[in-house]
């Protein structure tokens, strides 16, 4: 009971302190919340001493947060959130339509999601065996930012072609190209979690057991998904929260009265009943998901996860071989260096959105820059920060994920916030700097990896090898540094290199809300927002930061395929023999 109760006392704590903190955010920012709330009321109307402390008045901010804050709790026992600053309309009922409205977006992203990911994997499930042979394009469809996706989608589908409708939402049409626009980049990154999976679950004996009785390739294929969801479900879990709460761009380019974009505007704007209620039902729709997903994959792997008959999928393998991840490598560092020579900064106003020529290989921008120099310069913005960003977040997946009675609560809360809402909290405690974009990423990027890296321990501790040393006398120590870790590792390290283009979309997303880098500086995720609205008419000024986006989700894929556990022993029985054989090593 005491094993139960903790995860949810830790839950609850979380969740009071976000809101707790966003509760005291105009107070932290030092800002005056009286002046922000007429700004956002009226732009027009000046901010006399009278104005702002008849606001005062309205809203009891002179009674001070804690307060404020109270008053707030005390009425959700009666389902009663307060009222917007704003607009003065009841907080709940808006709260509740933007997640009813973002519910149906997600679900049918989600369905976008899952297609993807399958056409990702049917190369391997039709093959049944070898390596996952995902190919390049669904690294490149993981790195379009999602963002661009949207503006694509609705300039060209919805707005050029007139098939489907690009601004609203008045039904169920009107789903289609924002879905889309989440669930592509989403079900990539799914496709290839599942496609690097796929290969050890065909290698297990019932699988030969399968072929040899005759059964039909579609049947062994649907068990071998069946097989590899545990390991999948939790970072799907996520996967449906940053769908809901984290679609904060789409829903601003195809105007959707989501969640994502209700938060984002009364963050903005220090609305605190608003965010706080939308802050809240995205932290409970994370533990919900979170939950779900946990005894779903209890449901699926059955008594063998209680008894340890669970094989490993991670089974050693020889490293991949190709030149795919040199010649993305070599593309990339050639595009910089005939970049760096170019100056970025150089406004030329007669040259402003020229194509592509010999004078401007990648043509320049509204002011007449260099378009190739601007990529080049932002290259060490945007890459190192986001390595920076990766190997950190690896780092501390794989410590967190060790301890999942810590990570697991922490890490659902944390993947509730939208990066936005977490840009803004950093921004507030820390002021605004380059750093803040970096922070705000930091924040959440582990939770996947964590989530993954604790999904695979729990199976990893269920294989018979393991359960075997540990009865053979092999101590905790030992056993996770000789068999969970080196299982464990290379996973979870491709999983941190398919997520180095996300890192670097989620500072792209964060520029491109005017959260991140600032004019003039040459960061990609800022050149695609100022880029933006010349989509149409000068389409290359867009395309040159998408494309190297895209080729640096080439080469981290490609590069992922190496990494791989070493094949020296190549059986189970073999590594619970170099478990066993030592004494002294048993008794750590």
């Amino acid at each position: 009971m005491g094993d139960r109760l903790t995860p949810l006392l830790w839950r609850t704590g979380l969740a009071l302190a976000l809101v707790c903190g966003i509760g005291l955010l105009p107070w932290l920012s030092r800002t005056d919340p009286a002046l922000t709330v007429l700004r956002a009321r009226s732009a027009e109307r000046a901010p006399t001493p009278e104005v702002l402390a008849d606001i005062r008045a309205q809203l009891g901010l002179d009674a001070g947060p804690s307060r404020l804050l109270g008053e707030w709790a005390g009425g959700l026992w009666r389902g009663d959130a307060g009222r917007s600053w704003l607009s003065g309309a009841e907080v709940t009922p808006v709260v509740l339509h933007a997640l009813g409205v973002s519910l149906l977006l997600m679900a049918v992203a989600l369905a976008a999601a899952v297609g993807t990911a399958a056409l990702v994997c049917a190369r391997t499930l039709y093959r049944q065996g070898g390596r996952g042979r995902a190919g390049g394009g669904s690294a490149v469809l993981a790195a379009l930012p999602e963002f661009l996706t949207a503006s694509v989608l609705a300039t060209v589908v919805g707005v050029q072609l007139g098939w489907l409708p690009a601004l609203g939402w008045y039904g169920p049409r009107w789903t289609v190209l924002p879905a889309l626009a989440l669930g592509l980049p989403a079900g990539a990154v799914l496709g290839r979690l599942l496609d690097d999976l796929l290969p050890g679950a065909f290698a297990e004996p019932w699988a030969a057991a399968a072929v040899a009785r005759g059964l039909p390739r579609r049947r062994i294929a649907r068990h071998a998904v069946h097989r590899c969801l545990p390991g999948l479900l939790p970072n799907l879990g996520l996967f449906v929260v940053g769908l809901t709460g984290g679609a904060v761009a789409v829903e601003q380019i195809f105007d959707i009265p989501g969640l994502g974009r209700t938060t984002l505007r009364a963050a903005l704007a220090q609305d605190l009943p608003v965010l706080q209620a939308g802050t809240l039902v995205l932290v409970l729709l994370a533990a919900a998901a979170a939950g779900a997903a946990r005894l779903a994959a209890r449901l699926l792997t059955g008594p063998a996860l209680r008894d340890g008959a669970l094989p490993t999928l991670h089974r050693p393998i020889t490293p991949a071989r190709g030149a795919q991840p040199l010649l993305y490598g070599g593309v990339l560092l050639g595009v910089v260096a005939l970049g760096l020579p170019r100056d970025p900064l150089a406004v030329d106003t007669v040259e402003r959105l020229r194509p592509p020529s010999w004078a401007h290989p990648f043509g320049t921008d509204a002011l007449g820059r260099d378009l190739l120099g601007r990529v080049a310069h932002g290259a060490f913005d945007t890459l190192l920060l986001a390595v920076a960003i990766g190997a950190v977040s690896l780092l501390t997946g794989l410590v967190l994920g060790a301890l999942p009675r810590l990570s697991g609560p922490l890490a659902d809360t944390l993947n509730a916030v939208p990066p936005v809402l977490g840009a803004l909290l950093v921004t507030a405690v820390a002021g605004s700097g380059p750093a803040t974009p970096a922070i705000a990423v930091s924040a959440v990027a582990w939770a996947p990896l964590a989530a993954h890296t604790s999904a695979l321990l729990r199976q990893e501790r269920a294989a018979p090898h393991v359960m075997a040393a540990r009865g053979l006398g092999a101590g905790r120590r030992h056993l996770f540094r000789r068999a969970l870790l080196p299982a464990v590792l290379p996973p979870v390290t491709r999983h941190a290199l398919l997520r180095l283009p996300g890192t670097a979309l989620a500072l792209a997303s964060l520029a491109f809300l005017g959260l991140g880098a600032q004019p003039p500086s040459p960061e990609w995720g800022l050149l695609l927002a100022e880029n933006q609205p010349y989509a149409e008419r000068a389409p290359w000024a867009v395309l040159a930061p998408a494309a190297v986006l895209a080729l640096l989700g080439a080469l981290a894929v490609s590069a992922a395929g190496g990494v791989r556990r070493p094949g020296r022993r190549t059986t189970e029985a073999g590594a619970q023999k170099h478990l066993a054989v030592r004494e002294p090593a048993a008794t750590e």
